[in-house]
């Protein structure tokens, strides 16, 4: 048994932000339905990277689940739609403000008929307010609340993540929002129709950077890997073309200059306290630099693990899969793809006692459940659901 096992999700979301938070319900054991256009299916089955006519974008937002085929131009895939709506305990969309009221399969209309459902709408910018008709995307959301201006070295050009964060944090922020309306509903015995917006979602993650701005009126800048209240912490070059990442609070200032050979340092009044380094930044990060220059990466970091300081290798993603941590703690994982063979995955990074293993699961083929779910859970016949396929609802 795994933990969500008996919550069934229907899902009407494609692309990234949206899919991402189902499929993390669908590996912790939900039944996900992932409704797909006819023919086409979710966009992103045409998305960069393709492996032999396979998307590996899809793959990192689908895994674990069934896929089903409906057009929901279509009064009768609406009407199924519904009838399915009826019988599940989430529907998540990422459809635009208003598209889906349209089609009867909005929270209003489909509550009617079920009054215990979670309803997730998924949107750029909300429900309402002077933005809930503009469309968003990842990098968009990123320069909108601040990222992209606090992203990049210092003096230079603002840059985005190099991640689609937006996409994954707003993932995340719908599993939580889910997670939260089906426990809600164990004490109420009513669902809920849950609001989120990406946009939201975005400006909440300022956090530190806010606290910035509320606590000082400093509107933060650019530091690279550089740490505003904090010094050192940062990015170092090594010898051998690699780079190191320290942080070091006070207890660990005399370790470190004691290992890189400058122990009269680690006590100088000048640069003793974290106060004291933020005041004398530049002369700092100077004289640091020059002393890790002298060390292989991975040697300096071993170096920093004997002594107590925190710090690690900056990874590329080949080294970070191949890590003998990542791989001791099962973080890389491989699915059986009907076309591909073997296929690696990264894994929902949870370990639930008392329950199953969270293992993961391989994405579906395109319309590969339509019959099953169909016959399944609305008890339609060969005859009805072959009457749907020609009528072009299915």
């Amino acid at each position: 048994m795994k933990p969500l096992q008996g919550i069934t999700v229907l899902d009407l979301s494609r692309v990234l932000a949206a899919p991402y938070a189902t499929m993390l319900l669908a590996e912790m054991g939900a039944e996900v339905i992932k409704v797909e256009q006819p023919k086409t299916g979710d966009e992103i089955r045409f998305y960069e990277p393709v492996v032999q006519g396979e998307s590996a974008y899809y793959f990192t937002a689908n895994r674990s689940k069934k896929s089903i085929t409906a057009n929901m131009r279509n009064p009768k895939a609406q009407q199924m739609l519904r009838d399915l709506a009826a019988g599940v305990d989430v529907v998540v969309e990422n459809f635009t403000v208003g598209t889906l009221k349209r089609y009867g399969l909005d929270y209003d209309s489909l509550a009617k008929a079920n009054p215990r459902l979670v309803y997730l709408s998924v949107t750029g910018f909300g429900q309402d307010g002077p933005y809930a008709k503009r469309r968003g995307y990842d990098t968009v959301f990123q320069a909108m609340t601040g990222m992209v201006s606090l992203t990049g070295e210092q003096g230079g050009e603002p840059c985005k993540a190099g991640l689609p964060v937006a996409d994954l944090s707003s993932g995340l922020w719908g599993a939580i929002a889910v997670l939260s309306a089906l426990l809600g509903r164990n004490s109420s015995g009513q669902g809920t129709h849950i609001d989120f917006s990406m946009f939201d979602g975005q400006v909440s993650l300022l956090t530190i950077a806010a606290a910035r701005w509320f606590a000082l009126g400093e509107v933060p800048t650019r530091m690279g890997t550089e740490h505003p209240g904090r010094v050192p912490s940062a990015a170092f070059a090594t010898a051998d073309g690699g780079h190191v990442q320290i942080t070091c609070n006070d207890p660990h200032w005399a370790p470190l200059c004691k290992l890189l050979g400058v122990e009269d340092w680690g006590a100088d009044p000048r640069v003793a306290t974290n106060a004291a380094r933020l005041e004398n930044r530049a002369e700092v990060m100077q004289k640091l630099g020059e002393a890790i220059r002298g060390w292989k990466r991975d040697d300096f970091v071993e170096a920093c693990v004997a002594a107590g300081v925190p710090g690690g290798p900056v990874l590329n993603v080949r080294e970070v899969v191949e890590d003998r941590h990542v791989q001791s703690r099962g973080m890389v994982e491989t699915f059986a793809h009907p076309t591909l063979g073997e296929f690696p995955a990264l894994p929902v990074p949870f370990r639930f006692s008392g329950y199953d293993r969270l293992n993961v699961d391989r994405p579906p083929m395109l319309g590969e459940h339509t019959d099953q779910v169909l016959r399944e859970r609305l008890g339609l016949d060969e005859a009805a659901i072959a009457t749907l396929r020609q009528e072009g609802a299915i």
